[in-house]
């Protein structure tokens, strides 16, 4: 079966999203600037609402928008978010942290992997800013650190997904089933059976992934 993931914004849509078939939710702040954390008090009512209903809900962890380069203070911040996840009982989480380089922060992922302890974890789409070269090597890692999906367009979000197919179908082969590759960014309810069939995956993730 296909899952599909729909990003949403604050608690608004997530009752129509999960009546209209969405499987997993990604609950974000602030979608314009490609997702933060939102309060406790949604991530509360999320967390509860989708345990009813028997969804998934991953929740963002990012304190802003811009770059995935995090000084300690931000890092604290997103241990907390983690931590207050963990509590509410949410079931994955969503981040990402890189050097100024483009390369993993692994003392920054090492912390915030830490302190998902026991919740899924998603290496959001900070990946597809790192340099073509490195990503192998950053699939690797990510691999040793038990993260259990990588959320890629393949590519520059000013591109469409469609043009970034090739470069995911190397990311997927890269990951060799170690790892799921949830490809995201431009997915729709129109496209999704196209490209995870082109994709061989089984689950994608977008904003308008479902019609409601």
């Amino acid at each position: 079966m296909l899952l599909k993931e729909v990003a949403l914004e604050n608690y608004t849509d997530i009752p129509a999203a999960i009546a209209a078939g969405a499987n997993r939710i990604e609950l974000n702040d602030n979608l314009a600037v490609g997702g933060t954390t939102v309060s406790r008090g949604v991530m509360a009512e999320a967390a509860k609402y989708t345990q009813e209903h028997g969804v998934t809900l991953v929740t963002m962890i990012r304190p802003r928008g811009g770059n995935f380069v995090y000084n300690d203070t931000e890092l604290k911040i997103m241990e907390a978010d983690l931590l207050q996840a963990q509590s509410l009982g949410v079931d994955g989480v969503a981040f990402g942290a890189l050097k100024a380089d483009g390369q993993l922060d692994t003392e920054a992922l090492e912390l915030l992997i830490g302190a998902a302890g026991g919740m899924s974890v998603t290496f959001h789409m900070a990946f597809d800013a790192i340099p073509e070269a490195h990503q192998a090597a950053a699939i690797d890692w990510l691999v040793d650190h038990d993260v259990d999906r990588i959320l890629t367009h393949g590519g520059p979000l000013s591109q469409p997904i469609t043009a970034c197919l090739p470069h995911l179908k190397q990311i997927n082969q890269l990951a060799a089933g170690r790892i799921q590759i949830l490809p995201g960014g431009g997915v729709t309810a129109a496209n999704v059976d196209a490209i995870t069939t082109e994709l061989g995956v089984q689950q994608a993730h977008g904003t308008k992934i479902i019609d409601f």
